[in-house]
């Protein structure tokens, strides 16, 4: 009887965003105590995301694939890896950390997230894709973990200073929504959930999410399941500075803390859509917009586009998670 050959892992990590010494040492010490081969290292570039790397290292054929970086290098990395079954792992960093955020893993030590990669179980969950039409007519083809959109977040994401971002995390986000709430122009768009009816709507923001939590315990979709086979749309348009306090206080207060109450839960299912705020679930999403407007996937700005379809792809990305999970 033959030893079968040792597993082999593969990291893809931002250089920017891991120190690296201790990132080795963790990632050599977990794979030696779970008797996995040497790890093969590759590291991002503003030139590769982690899409070339991730291809790479697949063809290589890895057992798990450990992404080590922010929200860009994990959402690169799911593009890659998207529907070939190989595991990925998450070593959050940076500021955002959505992915892991909504799975509920653990952000802040990590040791005990290489210790799970090496550990822990799989867990299938969906992917959003996305295809985005640009002004020239072209088209390009993308995916996204946690929400795609256009409006008022898309232009907070653009107009947030990096440099302040490094220092201040997500205070310098503040900022940005600021310059985003004074610019007056709003959405016009034509849309089409599933095989329904063309709809027309005038909005500040449309989003999609497969996942609805952002940093700071706020919940945008409430309703959104990481692996339920549907995409979460929100559409937002408050009227005026009242209705932008509303939207706050829905979104920090009654999908926050009445929605974590079983008597709340019932008081926000029932309030859930009106004015400022409309909710819907859907499989597929087509909407042409009256001019090119900015749109961010997983909080990094993908330019202009004057139209896009996304669609949810059931359980096509695998990711480690703690085995007591």
């Amino acid at each position: 009887m033959t030893d079968q050959p040792a597993k082999i892992a593969a990291i893809i990590y931002n250089p920017i965003k891991v120190d690296l010494d201790a990132l080795r040492e963790a990632i050599t010490t977990e794979a030696d105590a779970a008797g996995w081969g040497e790890t093969l290292w590759f590291e991002t570039s503003v030139e590769d995301e982690g899409q070339g790397v991730s291809r790479e290292a697949l063809d290589k054929k890895v057992d798990l694939v450990i992404a080590a970086g922010g929200d860009g290098t994990v959402r690169a990395v799911a593009e890659a890896v998207r529907g070939s079954g190989t595991p990925v792992a998450l070593l959050p960093s940076g500021t955002g950390n959505l992915l892991a955020r909504n799975l509920k893993l653990t952000l802040d030590n990590m040791p005990n997230s290489v210790r799970s990669a090496f550990t822990g179980v799989d867990r299938a969950i969906d992917l959003g894709v996305i295809d985005i039409e640009r002004a020239d007519t072209s088209r390009d083809r993308h995916v996204y973990v946690v929400m795609a959109g256009m409006g008022i977040d898309a232009k907070m994401i653009e107009n947030t200073d990096d440099d302040l971002k490094k220092k201040a995390g997500w205070v310098a986000y503040v900022d940005a929504i600021v310059k985003s709430l004074r610019d007056p122009n709003e959405l016009q768009m034509r849309f089409k959930l599933d095989d329904g009816q063309t709809k027309r709507a005038t909005v500040h923001t449309v989003m999609l999410g497969n996942c609805g939590s952002l940093p700071a315990n706020v919940l945008l979709m409430p309703d959104a399941v990481v692996d339920d086979g549907l995409l979460d749309l929100l559409l937002m348009r408050p009227g005026g500075v009242l209705g932008w306090i509303r939207v706050w206080t829905k979104i920090v207060w009654t999908n926050g803390v009445l929605r974590r109450t079983k008597a709340g839960e019932m008081v926000a299912g029932e309030r859930r859509n009106d004015g400022d705020l409309h909710y819907e679930t859907t499989k597929r999403f087509v909407a042409r917009l009256s001019r090119p407007e900015v749109i961010e996937l997983d909080g990094d700005s993908f330019g202009k586009a004057v139209a896009f379809k996304s669609w949810v792809e059931p359980g096509a990305l695998t990711v480690r998670v703690p085995a007591d999970a």
